[in-house]
């Protein structure tokens, strides 16, 4: 997925759905998580630069502005790093302080289970001619049992068949839109609808994948998806 900066004549919603994917993502787990995001959320409205993708802000600054000790400041910014949103650009030092950047891309992909509980409107703003996955064990749309409307035959058609056993609601929302476009000994390359298709599901159900693939075809030992 490449993720337009939020900069130029779409800058302000675009800076908006970022935030709103944020909130959204905080407000669906527990406290610790809705601490750590509302003091990102902070840090970007007050000192992020969108167009030069800077955060610029000392320990002792954010410490005030959170109102913390800044040792929590440096735990937290820890965990900002461990997650992949915040990229370290330039590390302090001889009076400086550390210059962060955010990876749009890598908070889009985390949040992205909870855009549906902002709307629709904002699911096709975001990713366009995708389905949104719906909260709970729903399967969106009632996507279509593998097998049915002449689905895939051989390796991919057989583990489609495992994979809506495993979980219905996941096949529903990831796996049944994947299409088998090439086999290269113990290869199996699946075209996605959208690159944000292929990196969610390369970054977070790759595993899962490969599992059920290998039930169908244990000869079968990487699955790459492509778009």
């Amino acid at each position: 997925m490449q993720v337009l900066r939020p900069v130029g004549r779409e800058a302000a919603s675009r800076k908006y759905d970022i935030l709103s994917a944020l909130m959204a993502f905080a407000l669906s787990g527990d406290k610790s998580r809705q601490r750590l995001i509302l003091r990102l959320t902070s840090l970007i409205t007050t000192r992020y630069n969108w167009q030069r993708d800077e955060l610029s802000m000392g320990q002792a600054e954010i410490a005030r502005l959170w109102c913390v000790d800044e040792r929590t400041v440096k735990r937290e910014m820890a965990r900002l790093r461990g997650l992949g949103w915040l990229v370290l650009k330039r590390q302090g030092a001889r009076g400086r302080v550390s210059v962060h950047g955010l990876d749009l891309e890598r908070i889009l992909i985390d949040t992205r289970p909870v855009w549906a509980n902002i709307g629709t409107d904002f699911v096709d703003r975001l990713a366009p001619g995708e389905t949104a996955p719906e909260a709970g064990n729903v399967v969106p749309f009632r996507a279509p049992e593998p097998g049915a409307g002449g689905a895939a035959a051989g390796t991919w058609g057989a583990a489609q068949a495992v994979l809506h056993r495993e979980d219905a609601a996941t096949y529903g929302a990831w796996f049944h839109l994947l299409t088998e476009v090439g086999r290269d000994g113990g290869r199996l390359t699946l075209l996605a609808p959208s690159s944000f298709h292929a990196s969610y599901v390369a970054t977070h159900l790759q595993s899962r994948l490969l599992a059920g693939v290998r039930v169908a075809d244990p000869s079968v030992s990487h699955v790459e998806v492509t778009s």
